[in-house]
């Protein structure tokens, strides 16, 4: 009795053309989120004359600048990255709602893998540590997660 095909991609930046939205607002804590995936994407043999950054100015805009990327057609996956920090007001559920609704809108309707590297956390110490360099880097994570899925996306076909 055999087990089921398994279909993985590979984590391989070679021949892959992934694009970065990342907000401005909070940009002590994006700034090293993108570090994070512009590392990612180096390790796994990418350059970054191959990797295009867009930035906005926050997360409530992430998902139209995903928008216009993913219909270019030109692009195997989208990571996106910001930070909302909670506050004492309901503008963190709207912001945050809204943007992750936003972007899983744009892959659905794209067909193209976006993925959500925005922190929503608690504390600026919660983002600090989500966003600091070396392993657990969320930036990083996302990249891995792009990487994998446009090879999951090459290997599936149209």
């Amino acid at each position: 009795m055999s087990g089921p095909h398994r279909l993985e991609g590979p984590l391989d930046a070679r021949g892959r053309k992934v694009a970065l939205v990342a907000a401005r607002f909070n940009d002590f804590i994006v700034a090293s989120l993108l570090k994070g995936a512009e590392a990612a994407w180096v390790a796994h043999g990418g350059t970054l004359a191959d990797l295009l950054v867009v930035r906005v100015p926050g997360a409530f805009e992430l998902p139209v600048a995903a928008r216009r990327l993913a219909a270019s057609g030109r692009y195997d996956a989208l990571v996106a990255l910001g930070c909302v920090i909670r506050g004492g007001t309901a503008h963190f559920e709207y912001v945050a709602g809204e943007c992750a609704g936003g972007l899983q809108r744009v892959a659905l309707q794209s067909g193209v893998p976006v993925i959500f590297g925005v922190l929503t956390v608690d504390t600026v110490e919660q983002a600090i540590e989500r966003a600091a360099t070396g392993a657990g880097n969320k930036g990083a994570e996302a990249m891995e997660a792009a990487l994998e899925m446009a090879s999951v996306f090459a290997l599936l076909g149209p």
